[in-house]
């Protein structure tokens, strides 16, 4: 069932079941995360590994510290800065979080999410929520609540409807040495060049083959059934002449191809709206019956660069 009802997404909740739920960034699969069955069928709902860590949402800063046991003081200075907002931050694990959260990791991924309803329901809640998004592991992440019911609909017993999320890429992933230096783990919704602007010079780890520290590691992820490659739009078109193929462009239309084949991120090359839109534009192309989905990258700045990471993952996959 799809709904705006927070308070039977938070009945629902509160009996252990799973609920979608809206966030600025991608729609999550929340469940308790003190709630050892909630987090099993988490995992079991989406068919996601139990080697990869889940996120836990909550919905003040003072909740966010409880869960931790130490919080820097350059982790301190970002969550003032981009909290609430997609940013999740990556901390030493207070032991009221379970193993499975964390995938046996002793650090937890936290963050708060700045979309309303999703603030409302946490606030009438008295624990946090784990919440990977809310689609089969690997696949496209959805943004839509539309997105959620195609594929996850049969499994969950309610969609908290948010309307389209307005970032459309996961949150970006921070986490500290004991000299606090800052490394960034995944790539998202604050750009790197924001996030060097309150902490200084960053290191970037950007995936993990295995045992990721953190969610959204692996090399392979967010991708289409459709195969994806990656390059210059007219020579891979070329390439592949003959095929049915669908186009995922930055900026500019390929000449030659059928327009109802084709997805513009950003006319205007404003790399946010190319980043909200990126994830339906695969959803849609990936419902065309293509062959091959050809896609060209985008600016490695700012946002630019988080979109790159999810296009070269899609492209692993193929």
């Amino acid at each position: 069932m799809i709904g705006t009802d927070i308070h039977q997404a938070a009945d629902l909740l509160r009996q252990g079941q799973l609920v979608a739920i809206p966030t600025e960034t991608v729609y999550g699969l929340a469940g308790n995360a003190f709630h050892e069955k909630a987090l099993a069928d988490i995992f079991l709902v989406k068919n996601r590994p139990h080697f990869d860590p889940l996120i836990v949402h909550t919905d003040t800063l003072e909740k966010l510290e409880a869960l931790a046991l130490h919080v820097p003081d350059v982790a301190q200075r970002l969550a003032a800065a981009f909290m609430p907002g997609p940013l999740t931050l990556l901390l030493p694990k207070h032991p009221r979080i379970p193993d499975l959260v964390t995938a046996g990791s002793e650090l937890v991924a936290l963050r708060i999410p700045s979309h309303p309803l999703a603030l409302q329901l946490l606030a009438l809640l008295d624990f946090p929520l784990a919440a990977p998004s809310a689609n089969p592991f690997g696949y496209v992440s959805p943004t839509t609540a539309a997105h959620v019911a195609a594929q996850l609909g049969l499994k969950i017993p309610y969609i908290l409807d948010g309307g389209p999320c307005q970032v459309g890429l996961e949150s970006t992933i921070a986490g500290f040495d004991e000299n606090e230096q800052v490394t960034i783990y995944r790539k998202g919704g604050i750009a790197v060049e924001a996030i060097e602007a309150i902490a200084g010079p960053v290191r970037v780890q950007a995936h993990s083959s295995s045992n990721p520290l953190a969610p959204g590691m692996l090399k392979s992820h967010y991708a289409p059934r459709v195969p994806l490659v990656l390059g210059d739009l007219e020579t891979l078109a070329a390439q592949h002449d003959g095929k049915k193929i669908g186009v995922l462009a930055f900026q500019n239309p390929v000449p030659g191809i059928p327009a109802e084949q084709q997805v513009v991120l950003s006319a205007s090359a404003d790399l946010q709206e190319a980043a909200r839109r990126l994830f339906s534009a695969m959803r849609h192309l990936d419902s065309l019956d293509m062959d091959i989905i050809i896609a060209e990258l985008l600016p490695e700045r700012d946002l630019g660069r988080a979109v790159n990471d999810r296009l070269k993952r899609a492209a692993a996959a193929g």
